[in-house]
């Protein structure tokens, strides 16, 4: 009997990725030779100390920051090949992004923060798609509230419904629990990895704890703009 082996693909591919700024006191380089590509599924946690430059990396993996130097190619595509409009619709398509400070617009509900990225890709399902995502994370009694109302902890699962109710091929992650009480950590994480498995997401996490980095799959240790092997 012949075995079948499952390949998994290459969904993002970093090549000799380098971040650098200059201002009156010099350059500095924040990113140099950054190299990795990371399978389709898998939860990788990027981890170094304060100013390693792991923030960054995650920005550019999303398009959201430029590199100096060098090559990342999402699905197959060159990011940094494609203008920012063009880029924006890769990422809306491909990508959903937690950002620390959760990023939610206060003039519109949970459950409005939600649909947004679906009304804006004309999901005709988009209220119905955003209730169903806000119920999944615990958040079913509060649809109609703002994000001042919210705890930080609700306020973190309405960023992650958001980022995963376009169902992306990636989810990037800056410190999702970094001001977050340790229970409340927990549950955000449990949520995270139980979707990366539900979705076959892949999973990118810039984190500071241990206990999580220690969950993923891979740990990508970035020193001084360096990957260290």
């Amino acid at each position: 009997m012949i075995e079948k082996t499952i390949v998994q693909e290459t969904i993002i591919s970093v090549e000799g990725v380098g971040k650098s700024v200059t201002d009156s006191t010099g350059t500095l380089n924040i990113l140099c030779d950054i190299d990795f590509a990371l399978k389709a599924q898998e939860t990788v946690a990027i981890v170094g100390a304060s100013g390693s430059g792991k923030s960054t990396l995650l920005s550019i993996l999303a398009g959201l920051d430029t590199p100096t130097s060098g090559t990342v190619r999402l699905a197959g595509q060159d990011l940094f090949a494609l203008n920012e409009d063009e880029r924006a619709a890769l990422r809306a398509s491909q990508v959903g992004f937690v950002f620390q400070s959760f990023q939610l617009l206060g003039n519109l509900t949970a459950l409005e923060n939600v649909m947004l990225p679906l009304e804006l890709a004309n999901r005709k399902d988009a209220r119905q798609a955003a209730t169903d995502m806000l119920n999944r994370v615990g958040l079913s009694s509060r649809l109609g509230h703002y994000p001042k109302v919210l705890s930080g902890g609700e306020q973190q699962r309405v960023a992650l419904a958001r980022a995963f109710v376009v169902r992306p091929a990636v989810l990037l992650a800056d410190e999702p629990t970094g001001s977050l009480d340790f229970a409340t950590g927990e549950k955000i994480m449990e949520l995270m990895f139980d979707l990366n498995r539900e979705q076959g997401t892949t999973l990118v996490l810039v984190t500071h704890d241990r206990a999580i980095a220690q969950r993923c799959q891979r740990r990508i240790v970035v020193e001084a703009g360096r990957i260290q092997l």
